[in-house]
């Protein structure tokens, strides 16, 4: 699996492009909000010959999702994620307008298929399994390799922190049982990819986690 990561929007959000040596490509949390960070995105996945295969979300906040109408528009794949998440969808021009931003400068994608735990998505040769990590959100989802030794995190873990659960429907004992029951299960060498900073490693986080 190859990884590459952007930082956009004003939430400083990353989004990930997955592929693997043929070019099957996944995007996860598509943040792109900018007309220069779509066609940034657009321009990577066609100077590496991408195919473009599905848009994964680990959850539906505003600023994980800005992008997702224009990968749909672009290569006709809506996103995948949690049902639990959806009412997000209707939510997002009051989202926009609480954190100051303009409603003209985004419209949510409707959802084409719901990811449920356990689930295995495929992406050529890669093999994800995805994991309920509810409490940042109620439909929380991370997305675990094992073959590959990482695991897309969402908001629920970062590097020395967690995610909000300040938010609608965000529970902090909720988020704080999912990580050590999911993703902490996972073997300490996992690397971790969250939706806000830099990678880290589960045993990391179990060593030096202040919340944990």
């Amino acid at each position: 699996m190859t990884i590459k990561t952007f930082v956009f929007n004003p939430f400083q959000e990353n989004t990930y492009v997955v592929y693997d040596e043929n070019g099957e490509a996944a995007v996860i949390d598509a943040g792109c909000l900018f007309e220069e960070e779509r066609q940034e995105l657009k321009k990577f996945i066609e100077q590496q010959g991408l195919i473009l295969k599905r848009v994964l979300n680990t959850h539906l906040h505003l600023d994980h999702i800005f992008g997702n109408k224009f990968l749909f528009d672009t290569y006709g794949l809506a996103p995948e994620a949690a049902r639990e998440d959806e009412f997000w969808l209707d939510a997002f021009p009051q989202s926009m307008q609480a954190f100051g931003l303009a409603p003209g400068m985004g419209q949510a994608q409707a959802i084409g298929k719901y990811l449920t735990e356990n689930q295995e998505i495929k992406i050529g040769n890669i093999t994800f399994t995805v994991l309920s990590v509810p409490g940042h959100s109620p439909g929380s989802l991370a997305f675990y390799s094992a073959k590959d030794g990482v695991v897309f995190s969402g908001d629920a873990l970062f590097q020395s922190s967690i995610g909000r659960t300040d938010l609608a429907q965000g529970d902090y004992a909720t988020l704080i049982r999912a990580i050590r029951e999911k993703l902490f299960s996972l073997p300490d060498e996992t690397v971790v990819y969250s939706g806000h900073g830099p990678e880290t490693t589960i045993g990391a986080e179990k060593r030096f986690n202040p919340f944990l």
